[in-house]
């Protein structure tokens, strides 16, 4: 019994030396659901980049996507971009599973979710999404790629994420 507590210890302190914390560089060099090339240097577009990691499978994540729409547009002139990361679409191998990314694509069709949607790759799954244990995940960076604030965890409405963007817009003036 005491090598399960601890070997659980270690995993919990585990998770929390890779969480991604404020500060952390995110960094990528991948695609966009339409095969075009996407790295990190799409943060230096905007003030803040609000990466929303979410999953076809995810109710909460779908539901949520209409309002981020609605905020990618509304704030575009205050300098703020939204970026999706769907998590789940590739397979054991890393590569991208057809089924699920026909579904991502369905899904951002009827949600009006028209922003960029990026593909992780392993590079990114072995750092700052390492640490996502459940979706809807949302994180922002600065236009260097820092992250700022906190990781936020669960589906929001587009009120509660216009008042957390609007904090954070008057921060990085």
């Amino acid at each position: 019994m005491k090598k399960i507590f601890a070997l659980l210890a270690m995993i919990t302190l585990s998770s929390i030396l890779f969480a991604q914390k404020a500060g952390s560089k995110i960094t990528f060099d991948t695609v966009d659901l339409n095969g075009n090339a996407v790295t990190d240097a799409i943060f230096k577009e905007n003030k803040i980049t609000m990466l929303n990691i979410w999953g076809t499978f995810c109710p909460p994540c779908i539901r949520e996507m209409p309002d981020l729409a609605k905020l990618n547009e509304a704030n575009k002139s205050k300098g703020l971009q939204v970026v999706g990361i769907p998590i789940d679409i590739l397979d054991q191998t890393g590569k991208v599973f057809p089924k699920k990314k026909a579904t991502a694509d369905e899904i951002i069709n009827s949600t009006g979710a028209h922003y960029t949607h990026i593909i992780p790759n392993y590079g990114m799954m072995s750092t700052f999404l390492r640490s996502i244990q459940a979706v809807p995940a949302t994180i922002f960076v600065d236009s260097n790629g820092n992250q700022i604030g906190q990781m936020y965890l669960g589906a929001r409405s587009q009120q509660d994420w216009q008042k957390i963007i609007d904090k954070l817009l008057k921060d990085a003036n």
